[in-house]
């Protein structure tokens, strides 16, 4: 008999299963439960780009791209990302079409790390960079955001974790879980810190164009001192509601996606030849529809979090993605204990603040990717929940 422990790698093993997998478990095996727990835009993709993507099948142009992806698509992504962010980057040499967003951050760690080096996670974070940095050598190093703070990435929460080791910054703003953005001031605060170092920031800016409150998108590779050393890493599933399609792209100075192009050359080959073809039209003509989402999810963003702050769960504001992090000590429950029996008692599923790293507990995540109805529903059920728990805790 085959002893299969020694067989695969110990590194692998090591990895705790995704916690938002395990409550999507515990939801399928119940009935009528109202979910505020999946991250993906209840949108369908808008009918032009479905129409590209359906007419260039039925054109037969479905044959292998470049490994590195559509020249059509990567000169559109420098185009649009000039347009967006006021970043100028060289098609030719420094984009990288790849499969979704998570494969970016994949190729990018995989392209700097030897293995020992460190690799900084703002928490809470989402939940692939530790196991994607575990996989890949790296050492992740975890600092912990503060609510206080709009969980930003402060000089105070960083210096402490910089070492010699440390090769790169791995962080989404808008944030999954906790809808947090970076401003440029809070970029130029980190600057001093990373002066006379070679340490890489690794933007995941996959919620780019969900942001609220009057604030825009920042990408810190539009702010000097930072282009040099910024890889940036986006995808059309949340703008563009084209998470099926699986398609997203990394930008980069040339010697760090020179690298990068060689693994995916020989792990992936290239995206989906359809999703690239849509992807051209999602870029030239998606503005419309993204500001028509982005508007109904500020609606929905409202009821929320006003939602939660009504019923005494403290919920700071959020300024991005589509996601609010209330705070649950109040009610003395863990974070687990909470979405566990919020799931059983009312039937409404959440997802644990821990599930995106320790600094999560004592919080929970829920998305508004739904309906302003199914959000009322929801948010009155929890009411009603934390009610109970009160009126437990005066027996």
């Amino acid at each position: 008999m085959i002893d299969y422990t020694k067989v695969v790698s110990e590194v692998v093993t090591r990895i705790k299963p995704s916690g938002i997998r395990r409550f999507f478990d515990l939801t399928s095996q119940m009935k009528d439960v109202i979910s505020l727990g999946i991250g993906e835009p209840d949108f369908p993709t808008p009918d032009f780009i479905r129409e590209v993507g359906a007419r260039s099948i039925d054109e037969g142009r479905t044959k292998y791209t470049m490994n590195i992806g559509n020249l059509e698509l990567r000169e559109e992504i420098t185009r649009y990302v000039k347009r967006k962010y006021d970043v100028e980057y060289n098609a030719l040499t420094d984009v990288l079409v790849t499969v979704g967003g998570s494969e970016a951050v994949d190729m990018s760690l995989r392209a700097i790390i030897t293995p020992g080096d460190e690799i900084i996670i703002p928490e809470p974070a989402y939940v692939c960079y530790e196991p994607l940095t575990s996989v890949a050598g790296g050492v992740p190093v975890f600092v912990t955001t503060r609510a206080e703070d709009g969980f930003k990435l402060t000089p105070e929460v960083l210096a402490p974790a910089i070492t010699e080791k440390t090769k790169a910054i791995l962080f989404s703003y808008p944030t999954n879980p906790t809808g947090a953005i970076m401003e440029r001031e809070d970029y130029l605060k980190l600057i001093p810190l990373l002066r006379d170092t070679n340490i890489i920031l690794i933007s995941d800016e996959i919620y780019a164009e969900l942001t609220f409150g009057g604030k825009r998108h920042v990408s810190p590779a539009s702010i000097d001192g930072l282009y040099e050393r910024t890889i940036l890493i986006n995808g059309f599933s949340k703008a563009f509601s084209m998470t099926g399609w699986r398609l997203g792209y990394a930008c980069a100075p040339e010697p760090i996606m020179t690298e990068m192009k060689k693994i995916h050359q020989f792990a992936v080959m290239s995206a989906s030849t359809t999703s690239q073809i849509a992807g051209v039209a999602a870029l030239r003509d998606g503005d419309e529809a993204t500001e028509m989402m982005r508007r109904e999810y500020d609606k929905r963003r409202k009821i929320l979090v006003d939602g939660f702050n009504e019923m005494g769960l403290s919920c700071a504001e959020s300024l991005g993605a589509f996601y609010s992090f209330p705070c649950i000590r109040s009610t003395g429950l863990s974070s687990d204990e909470f979405c566990e029996r919020l799931l059983r008692e009312k039937r409404v599923a959440v997802i644990p603040g821990n599930a995106f790293g320790s600094a999560g507990e004592g919080f929970v995540r829920a998305s508004y990717c739904y309906s302003e109805e199914h959000i009322k529903e929801a948010l009155s059920r929890i009411k009603e929940f934390v009610e109970e728990l009160k009126a437990e805790k005066c027996k």
